[in-house]
């Protein structure tokens, strides 16, 4: 199934673009989501730990089931002053 992941801030940078579309099995989770696309581009690896994730515009788990054509955002965290 095909879903679209949505990217901010340094991993929009890191990825060279606000958005990839990502194949993943049918019983993907978010999580599956994030590997096939750290897999692409690894310097996403240093944020496994600290990024958050949205589901359709929804704060989700990395264990959030995914649906054909669903829209899959990941946040890096944000410092500021």
């Amino acid at each position: 199934m095909l879903v679209t992941v949505r990217l901010f801030a340094r991993l929009r940078e890191i990825v060279g673009a606000p958005d990839v579309r990502v194949v993943v099995p049918e019983s993907a989770t978010v999580l599956d989501a994030w590997t096939s696309l750290a897999g692409r581009f690894p310097q996403l690896a240093a944020y496994a730990g600290s990024v958050s994730c949205a589901v359709n515009e929804d704060y989700a788990r990395m264990t959030a089931a995914l649906k054909d054509g669903d829209e899959v955002a990941f946040l890096p965290p944000v410092s500021g002053g």
